[in-house]
This record gives C-alpha cells, sequence and structure tokens, in this order.
C-alpha cells in the first residue's frame, strides 16, 4: 500500500496544491523525464506523462505530442534559458509551475559535476508573474514558503524566514 510519506516538505506542500486546483481524472503533461515527484502523481491517481529529457529550449515538440488537460513545470523553468517560449507553446488551458526563488543572500545554484544541473534564471516572484502574464496566462493562485536546512550559519538562519520556493497555478487567458 502507498504511504503519504514525502522526502522533503516541498512535496507535500505540491501535492496538496495539485489537489486543490486539479482532479485525478485530468490528464497531465510533466515536463521533464519521470522524477520522485511524477512518481508520487501517478501514485495518488493522476494521468501522468512526462517529456523525454529532450532540450525544450530547442525542441518543443513534446509539448504537441497529445492534448492535456493540465501541464506541471516543478523545478524546471529555471534551468531553461527561453521559458518564454515553452510558456507560448504550451497548449493545455491550465498550468502548474514551482521554482526555487531567487535569494539574495545566496548565488544561484550551479553543480560543478553536471554541465545540465544549472539555474540559468531564478526569478523573483514578481519576475515569473510577469513572465506569465506577458505569455498569455493568468494566475489564478499562488503560494510561497521557506526550506530551512539543519544547519548553523547565516545562511541556514535567513533560509528559516526567507521564502525560496514559489508555486503558482495559472490558466490560459481566453482571446
Amino acid at each position: 500500500m502507498y504511504e503519504k510519506t514525502f522526502p522533503n516538505k516541498r512535496f507535500r506542500i505540491t501535492l496538496e496544491f495539485l489537489q486543490k486546483h486539479l482532479a485525478t481524472s485530468q490528464t497531465i503533461l510533466d515536463l521533464g523525464v519521470t522524477n520522485p515527484f511524477s512518481t508520487i502523481m501517478k501514485n495518488e491517481g493522476y494521468l501522468v506523462d512526462n517529456t523525454s529529457g529532450e532540450d525544450l529550449d530547442e525542441d518543443q515538440t513534446a509539448l504537441n505530442k497529445k492534448d492535456f488537460d493540465a501541464v506541471t513545470a516543478f523545478e524546471i523553468f529555471e534551468h531553461l534559458l527561453n521559458p518564454y517560449t515553452i510558456l507560448k507553446e504550451i497548449k493545455s488551458d491550465k498550468l502548474f509551475i514551482s521554482i526555487p526563488m531567487r535569494l539574495w543572500f545566496s548565488p544561484a545554484y550551479r553543480s560543478k559535476t553536471d554541465m545540465r544541473d544549472r539555474h540559468y534564471h531564478e526569478f523573483e516572484d514578481w519576475q515569473l508573474d510577469w513572465l506569465l502574464e506577458k505569455t498569455g496566462w493568468k494566475i489564478i493562485d499562488r503560494q510561497k514558503w521557506t526550506n530551512p536546512v539543519k544547519k548553523i550559519g547565516i545562511r541556514p538562519l535567513l533560509r528559516k524566514f526567507t521564502n525560496r520556493y514559489y508555486l503558482v497555478y495559472a490558466e490560459k487567458v481566453k482571446k
């Protein structure tokens, strides 16, 4: 039997937010390869199809595979050079995005071993809101939360009070 235990706070909050706005009978295109959270969505009864790991900056054909009720983009937009193009190409009327927010006291994440695991964008909330508005999306709901770490120091202390994640549910504006 599947138990509702999650490796971190982010998964719990994201799932609760998704359940608030999307029925399990609706289909989801999750941007990115199968991952721990897409597995959680499937275990919760959602019908999830993932993209195949293609470079979405270069190739958006995965967005046209078939009709989906919603698109999810959890922790992926910060890795893209051009999220504007992706947002314009999405055919679904519902969109869920989460991002790690830019922290004034910490530089953008950059893996030293994996060239693909780097953050090109770390948005402030207003920047993501503006990007969504400019690409034809209306924000219906949003949520922010902190991500404290169990370490000692100034940055860990600041993480207790500074929002780190931003989650948005948006719907396509009808023309």
